[in-house]
């Protein structure tokens, strides 16, 4: 755990005792309605909901979390990608905002159960116009076919985001050489009864533990949490692990940030 988290949490017990010494709570649970909507300013028109939690000093930039949801959640309207809390992203925001730790978090929506990567970076590229973006801290998370999209953007453009956080997601072992030395936290159930956490649908693209092997084997170094016993739905739980948001946060580029701007529409 980072000193910065660390200290954030001793500041947060404080406070919380303090609160409770006054007959008040704790910081109030992220309600959609809070999500402000949006779309991109292109000929994509993403549809995306955000929120920037507070904390921000000055002129500090602020880290970016674009959260993939599943292919359930398919769509235009601008809603159903928040369902069940974000999936249990929410969890992230909740976190962010009791130690007021300032990010920006955005859901964008997508259509026919894919993500293509250039939809994903209209939604950064957006989002950089609005908001004061660290192009160092930019991180993709996603659950399910939101996963996929995770690993399969990262492949697009390898040096573009500081770390993925893909769930019961699948991928081809195809492409993943470039991005072996990004940080990922990889998570999946061992009894997942829709992804397959060896052999994901039984095609070219495998599971989760197949994917991590394979970067291990390559020389990366991802994390991975697989939940004995679990299924599909894991969401709400790991992003509730406690040590995921300051992992997350930790994670900068380490060479030259992207221009998302000028990468290909």
């Amino acid at each position: 755990m980072s000193g910065h988290f660390l200290r954030a949490r001793l500041r947060r017990a404080f406070v919380i005792l303090a609160l409770g010494l006054c007959g008040h709570a704790a910081a109030a649970a992220l309600e959609d309605e809070e999500l402000a909507k949006y779309w991109t300013d292109d000929a994509l028109r993403v549809p995306y909901r955000a929120i920037e939690t507070p904390g921000r000093r000055g002129a500090e930039k602020l880290p970016l979390i674009v959260f993939l949801h599943g292919d359930w959640q398919d769509g235009t309207d601008n809603e159903s990608q928040l369902a069940g809390r974000g999936n249990g992203s929410y969890e992230l925001v909740d976190a962010a905002r009791e130690e007021r730790i300032p990010l920006v978090y955005v859901v964008p929506q997508t259509t026919d159960a894919y993500w293509p990567p250039a939809r994903v970076l209209a939604v950064v590229r957006d989002a950089q116009s609005r908001w004061p973006i660290d192009p160092r801290r930019v991180y993709l998370t996603g659950i399910s076919d939101g996963a996929t999209g995770v690993w399969d953007t990262l492949k697009a453009y390898p040096a573009c985001f500081a770390a993925g956080v893909p769930m019961s997601g699948m991928t081809e072992l195809a492409g993943l050489g470039p991005i072996r030395d990004v940080p990922q936290w990889v998570f999946h159930g061992s009894e997942d009864d829709d992804t397959d956490v060896e052999t994901g649908y039984d095609g070219a693209m495998v599971g989760s533990r197949a994917v991590v092997r394979a970067l291990r084997a390559m020389g990366g170094k991802p994390r991975y949490t697989e939940y004995a016993g679990e299924k599909h739905v894991i969401w709400s739980r790991a992003y509730a692990e406690d040590g995921l948001l300051p992992w997350l946060l930790d994670q900068r580029l380490r060479g030259k940030p992207c221009d998302f701007s000028a990468l290909a529409r």
